[in-house]
């Protein structure tokens, strides 16, 4: 009896020992400078902020996370994933970054790290009807938006709304508009701007801001070395013109928080 629980108290320990080698905690700043690469995903699905060019990621938030590792002298190992699941695995340290335009919220700062805004943007409306472009217009309509998003929660508050459907990625949603499935789609304005100019012919319309929000890339929650060195890497290259010379490239503008 005696061996049988010791046998049995060996075998629980071997695997909680096990449990605690599958788990692996978020690496801080020394063991990513030690490796020479930083790991960050992002979406790949929300042009112009991040999307493929063929295979390769583009867009703003790329080449802002490409040159904030350069200024760290790290390497970039990309991972692209749906919206939904990138702060989830963050939260389980599948990653150390993400740069995806999440806007800061209090509930997503319970779960991960945030960084300083990389850049201040908002919800829009945009609508086929031109007589839609606030929130009071959108009184009985049908509304589309991205699953995950701050997008869905605003619309949300807007009690009169009839309905909100949500998409898995942003530009299901627009389609929805396009397609006349929904009355009103609620999106980034930089996003809104860049999908009228390319498809005029869609003849959507951008009215007023639904919301005004902060966006910012996160880190596992409590890895403060890594966010401080990010939070360095992001204020050097907005010093050195590096930052206004990408978001100009983007939006013929700076589009940085004031």
């Amino acid at each position: 009896m005696k061996l049988l629980k010791s046998v049995t108290r060996c075998a629980a320990v071997a695997v909680a020992m096990l449990g605690v080698a599958l788990h692996a905690d978020a690496r801080p700043l020394a063991a990513i400078q030690k490796a020479g690469k930083i790991v960050i995903a992002t979406e790949g699905q929300y042009a112009p902020f991040n999307f493929f060019q063929g295979s390769k990621l583009a867009g703003f938030e790329v080449d802002v996370a490409e040159a904030m590792a350069a200024k760290m002298g790290l390497k970039v190992e990309w991972k692209a994933l749906s919206f939904d699941a990138l702060l989830t695995g963050l939260k389980q340290d599948r990653w150390d970054m993400v740069i995806a335009s999440h806007g800061i919220t209090e509930e997503r700062s319970k779960a991960v790290t945030f960084t300083e805004p990389h850049y201040c943007s908002g919800g829009v409306i945009v609508a086929k009807d031109a007589a839609i472009r606030t929130a009071k217009d959108l009184a009985g309509k049908v509304v589309s938006v991205q699953t995950g998003t701050t997008y869905l929660e605003n619309v949300k508050k807007v009690g009169a709304v009839k309905e909100v459907k949500n998409f898995p990625q942003d530009t299901d949603a627009r389609a929805a508009l396009a397609s006349g499935r929904v009355d009103a789609w609620v999106t980034d304005r930089f996003v809104a701007m860049n999908s009228l100019k390319a498809d005029p012919a869609a003849g959507l319309k951008m009215g007023d801001f639904l919301f005004i929000e902060r966006i910012a890339s996160a880190v596992a929650k409590g890895n403060t070395s890594l966010a401080s060195e990010l939070n360095k890497a992001l204020a050097a290259i907005q010093a050195d013109g590096t930052y206004a010379t990408i978001s100009k490239k983007y939006f013929n503008e700076d589009v940085r928080c004031k």
